[in-house]
């Protein structure tokens, strides 16, 4: 009798067991079916991780060093770049804030500020980028040693216009009287980028 019984909750145990795996596998293929991947690029915007390492290869943008009290207590220049990470052209410009703090970022302050990170207030102090902040992407800021406002625009910002409120901050010869500053190659899609 008890061989009968082992033999009957041997065959229900294949049965669930068998049971089990059938459901497992519907659940796996519903899943693979169902599920959209998480394709993101340069030309979306769809978020795929912190655009200045996967587009600028410059992961030391952010965190910033210094906050923009700091660097306005300190007097030193500073560069405020707003961005949201999933924004298309914030990943296209991302090159561009790179190249800023390869040129200027032992000298001046560079500052990525994402949008989402200042918090809502009705009112901010000179000393806070929500004060700057005009409400689009990607913008910049260039402030020289006073803290006063050189420039001040949202949208693709060329680095040469960026680059000549600097040199009028750190008193260097204009663009046209002096040598042709070169971006070394660091990897290919940084390089094509930075065209």
């Amino acid at each position: 009798m008890n061989s009968t019984k082992l033999i009957f909750l041997q065959k229900q145990m294949a049965d669930w067991r068998r049971l089990v795996s059938k459901c497992l596998l519907l659940l796996v293929c519903l899943l693979m079916f169902t599920i959209k991947p998480a394709f993101a690029g340069i030309n979306d915007d769809l978020y795929d991780g912190n655009m200045f390492v996967v587009y600028a290869g410059n992961g030391s943008l952010v965190p910033p060093r210094q906050t923009l009290a700091q660097t306005l207590t300190e007097h030193k220049p500073a560069f405020l770049a707003f961005y949201v990470d999933d924004s298309s052209d914030c990943k296209k410009y991302a090159i561009v804030i790179s190249r800023v703090q390869e040129f200027y970022g032992r000298v001046a302050e560079i500052i990525p500020i994402d949008v989402d990170t200042i918090p809502v207030k009705e009112k901010y102090d000179p000393t806070e980028p929500g004060y700057y902040y005009s409400g689009g992407v990607p913008q910049v800021v260039v402030f020289n040693q006073s803290g006063e406002v050189l420039l001040n625009k949202k949208g693709q910002v060329p680095f040469e216009e960026i680059d000549d409120k600097f040199r009028e901050v750190f008193d260097l010869l204009p663009r046209s009287e002096s040598v042709e500053l070169k971006r070394r190659s660091f990897n290919e899609f940084s390089s094509e980028l930075a065209k």
